[in-house]
């Protein structure tokens, strides 16, 4: 399997986010640990967190603090 690329990574994430929305808070950590389940070893802590910056700096997702920082999707306007 050839390595996977920041926005493979961001785009999992991201699916993984909207699925579990409303049901479940991801911490960033629940993030990295899913993709390294699905990408393997080719997919490090490095990619992982660039792929976190991605999402929050294009806006598809946000960081929500409430008793710790999680990942979520923005409120809807």
């Amino acid at each position: 399997m050839s390595q996977p690329t920041v926005d493979d990574i961001a785009n999992a994430m991201f699916e993984l986010v909207k699925s579990t929305h409303g049901k479940k808070n991801l911490k960033p950590m629940d993030l990295t640990k899913a993709m390294r389940d699905k990408f393997g070893d080719e997919c490090d802590k490095k990619l992982c967190k660039g792929a976190i910056r991605q999402l929050i700096d294009s806006g598809r997702c946000i960081y929500s603090y409430f008793g710790g920082s999680y990942i979520t999707l923005p409120e809807k306007k």
